[in-house]
């Protein structure tokens, strides 16, 4: 799909995502509410430094974009900073160990996950979170068994905007791209699935941490709501198992 056979965003014009037979999710600020614990991690820094907690409307819509987002957030500087790479293991080491305090998938998002099952639509997870972070916590969440792939950021040489892990959830999955479509919080996702020639749902719900509305990433789909996101998933159909 391209940017001319983009369609409106309301769930009533569903049936364009017919032709697909899989789902892949972005994770943070798609499925599940990580926010208060990458918060609280980046905050034990501030703490460590006798600084006060950043507030966390302030850190929250910054969640998708994980130890840059946070950090940037946090202590005002980007990767090109001296000591960003010191920060990052640091806030990656708070976060580690304590992964799911406060972690919980987004309400609706437990009905959406068991209408797939349940229709036998199979669906996996696409994340920029590194694996060490990502498998514990999918682990602890009680998706590991349900979702068809997991896909980190470092499981191909590229994250997202770039294509290739999407591409090789498709492959993982045994569909071709254009019959998947992705569901993410972030511009990035939205570039990566069209990159793929995936269809793509920007899910406005979530974080949605930049300047451009997701009305304006140009995704095929925008899901306000986890409702409206169950209603437009439920277009998508059981395809053939995978070889």
């Amino acid at each position: 799909m391209n940017s001319s056979t983009k369609v409106p965003a309301a769930a009533d014009d569903g049936a364009a995502l017919g032709a697909c037979e899989a789902v892949l999710f972005d994770f943070d600020g798609t499925l599940a509410d990580t926010a208060p614990d990458l918060a609280a991690a980046v905050n034990q820094m501030r703490h460590a430094r006798g600084l006060a907690p950043a507030p966390i409307e302030r850190l929250r819509p910054l969640a998708s974009a994980g130890a840059r987002g946070l950090i940037g957030g946090a202590f005002g500087i980007g990767p090109d900073h001296a000591e960003f790479a010191a920060l990052r293991e640091e806030f990656l080491a708070n976060y580690a160990a304590n992964l799911r305090i406060e972690t919980a998938l987004f309400p609706g998002i437990d009905a959406v996950l068991d209408d797939l099952d349940a229709r036998g639509v199979r669906w996996g997870i696409v994340t920029n979170k590194v694996a060490r972070l990502t498998d514990p916590l999918v682990a602890l969440m009680h998706l590991d068994t349900r979702a068809a792939c997991v896909v980190s950021g470092d499981t191909t040489p590229y994250s997202k905007p770039h294509p290739a892990p999407l591409l090789h959830a498709a492959q993982v999955l045994g569909v071709h791209p254009q019959r998947a479509v992705y569901v993410g919080d972030d511009l990035r996702d939205v570039q990566a699935g069209d990159a793929a020639g995936m269809a793509t749902i920007a899910a406005a719900y979530g974080y949605c941490g930049n300047d451009i509305p997701p009305s304006q990433w140009n995704a095929h789909f925008v899901a306000d709501t986890t409702t409206t996101l169950l209603a437009l998933l439920g277009n998508v159909r059981k395809g053939p198992p995978a070889a």
